[in-house]
């Protein structure tokens, strides 16, 4: 019964969706708040029936009800109780049901805040919210129905894919869909006002926080990938501009752009087509995205599942595109800015300079991804580009972002003047270049590293300078340090929340740069009883380990290590064999400090355990990256504080 129960919540939640955007639409445009009442109702009831199947979902994984195809196709006896929850999520149909309720929860929370503190954009708002959801629960109806039945009933199902039995699995697809829901909810108010004819800064204000939490989620699913990726796949890397990352990344730098560009509206009344457009593009990148993971037209090792769902994203995403652009063509004479650029030198410039790196990036990543489609269209060929060709364009755009990063909140709106200049930048730039000598005179010579080291040291120091002076200007008003130090931070939350997540930023660039200069990589065979030296480590093979697990065989390399001569310990990477599959699986086993971390990755191996290959890394300050999203956590939690007073 759980299959039929499941399509027929699924069916009418669809129903109600459709309804829900018909009544929403015409109750706003023929003012009938009963029509708008009954909109909010169908968007309860969606919640609720999505919440039902998921738990039917959930309930036949947890009872191996292989009746349902996709529990069958996701799950075994021999899985383990947690991963037969999150297989809800493993694959493309469980992942729409998860991310069309996420959507539904967005919209609850839009109903429960704004139906009636925004009376006139709120119903607007609803049936674009509702819209969108129609088209998710159709493709789960049509093409991708999660609860398709399976007969005859298997004894056992297929199992869930082995990279996918990872605590990676629990935190990073929900962090995910929480950052691509998310910009669902800016959207929607940008199309409500767009539609509406008000144009002003309120939907700016009123989705602040809303674009910030998404943006939030998205970084830290971003995040929680690349350390997936490190810990499991086996490569001792967290990011190979792979489509399925690029497919994340893009709507990250649209968003960023965003957050930044809305600032200048805000302050000065400027780019507000500019802003449209990045909403639109942010909202129709993750769109993209799915169709581009989703319908397996590019192969990735991160695409865990395929579907037929291609032609309905593409079209959506057209759908979509074609209804925003041409609300934005309609009320093209009511968006013209009331405020100019006065100067180069001057805030704003600096926010323009950001908007146009980090567009230019997207363009450059959905070019490289997209490339082997062109390429097969032109020549019949798909032919990829790889590493090389995003680093060579992404860098140094990147590191005149960090650049700017220091640069933008310290200099003056409207026009910088030359004595402004030197009281906000002379020490920062001294600190900077100072911090960079000083590490090309302990023998650091790569120009990459220097010149990161330098600017983020200049970037830590604005910072610092600013939040200092602040600080001091409420001590000399009697207050203590810790006390001036909190009510700056409060009472300005935005501008330093956005510090301490542009630290935390910091903290990701140089565990990049760390581990990308100095890794240290070694591959060889060793006998039993051999040793290597990898920097300043010492590797020591002593044999194999077997055992049998719940649902695979487990054989694990011991090997002695040693720092310096001064014992370790031990580490055991391994490979996992599942009868499913054709390959085995890494068990990768790594040690992490604050300096570096050591990496081991388990190679071919003979049967009598005498030899083996071992792949050896030392990589620098990896573990700076994960701290970086610690802090970016800390200043999003600042930033979405309700603030004292508006921020300079």
């Amino acid at each position: 019964m759980i299959p039929e129960i499941g399509f027929a919540a699924i069916t009418v939640a669809l129903a109600l969706a459709c309804y829900g955007t018909g009544a929403g639409a015409l109750g706003a445009a023929r003012h009938r708040p009963a029509l708008v009442a009954s909109a909010q109702h169908a968007a309860v009831g969606i919640f609720v029936l999505l919440a039902v199947a998921m738990l039917l979902l959930v309930y036949a994984f947890l009872t191996f009800d292989f009746s349902v195809r996709y529990v069958a196709s996701n799950t075994n006896r021999g899985t383990p109780f947690y991963y037969r929850i999150t297989a809800l999520w493993g694959a493309l149909e469980g992942s729409l049901v998860l991310w069309t309720w996420m959507l539904a929860g967005y919209t609850l929370l839009v109903v429960a805040f704004y139906r009636w503190r925004q009376r006139e954009a709120y119903p607007w708002v609803l049936a674009v919210l509702l819209g969108i959801m129609a088209f998710f629960l159709l493709v789960m109806t049509v093409p991708a129905s999660p609860f398709q039945r399976l007969d005859p009933i298997p004894v056992d199902g297929r199992g869930l894919n082995p990279l996918l039995e990872d605590t990676g699995m629990i935190t990073h697809p929900i962090f995910l869909y929480l950052g691509f829901t998310g910009f669902t909810v800016p959207f929607a108010f940008a199309m409500a006002g767009l539609i509406r004819g008000r144009l002003d800064e309120a939907w700016i204000t009123v989705t602040r926080r809303w674009t910030v939490l998404a943006w939030y989620f998205l970084s830290m699913g971003l995040l929680i990938g690349g350390w997936w990726s490190y810990h499991v796949l086996g490569w001792g890397g967290y990011w190979a501009w792979d489509p399925v990352e690029n497919a994340a990344f893009m709507p990250w730098l649209t968003a960023t752009a965003f957050l930044h560009s809305v600032m200048i509206q805000e302050r000065r009344r400027m780019l507000k087509v500019w802003n449209l457009l990045l909403i639109i593009l942010t909202f129709s990148l993750t769109l993209f995205g799915t169709f581009l993971t989703r319908s397996g037209i590019i192969a990735s090792v991160h695409s865990f599942t395929q579907g037929t769902i291609g032609a309905f994203f593409l079209a959506f995403i057209a759908l979509v595109l074609l209804f925003s652009l041409s609300l934005l063509a309609w009320r093209a004479d009511r968006l013209r800015g009331q405020g100019e650029l006065d100067s180069l030198i001057s805030r704003e410039s600096v926010f323009h300079l950001n908007n146009f790196f980090h567009v230019g990036v997207t363009f450059t990543v959905l070019l490289g991804t997209v490339f082997p489609l062109l390429s097969e269209a032109v020549r019949g060929v798909k032919v990829s580009v790889g590493e090389p060709f995003f680093n060579a364009v992404s860098i140094p755009i990147f590191l005149a972002l960090i650049f700017l990063m220091g640069v933008g909140p310290m200099i003056a709106w409207r026009r910088a003047s030359w004595a402004g200049l030197k009281r906000n930048f002379l020490w920062p730039v001294a600190i900077g270049a100072a911090g960079a000598l000083v590490f090309f005179l302990l023998g650091v010579r790569h120009a990459l590293a220097l010149l990161t080291l330098g600017l983020v040291l200049f970037v830590a120091a604005t910072m610092v300078h600013d939040f200092w002076r602040g600080t001091r200007a409420r001590m000399r008003a009697g207050r203590g340090p810790v006390g001036a130090m909190a009510d700056l931070a409060l009472r300005q939350n935005r501008r330093y929340g956005g510090f301490v997540v542009h630290q935390g930023v910091l903290l990701v660039a140089l565990g990049i740069t760390g581990s990308q200069v100095f890794s240290v990589r070694t591959e060889t065979s060793l006998r039993r009883g051999e040793s290597i030296e990898v920097g300043r480590y010492q590797v020591r093979f002593e044999g194999l380990e077997a055992e049998e697990k719940s649902n695979h065989f487990l054989v694990t390399g011991v090997f002695t290590v040693a720092n310096d001569r001064h014992v370790m310990g031990r580490m055991s990477p391994g490979k996992k064999f599942y009868p499913q599959e054709q390959q085995p699986i890494a068990h990768v086993a790594y040690r992490s400090g604050w300096r570096e971390d050591f990496y081991l990755v388990l190679g071919d191996f003979s049967r009598d355990g005498q030899l083996a290959t071992v792949l050896a890394m030392v990589n620098p300050l990896v573990s700076w990256i994960w701290l970086g999203g610690v802090v970016i956590t800390l200043g999003t939690a600042l930033l979405v504080l309700p603030g004292r007073r508006r921020d300079a």
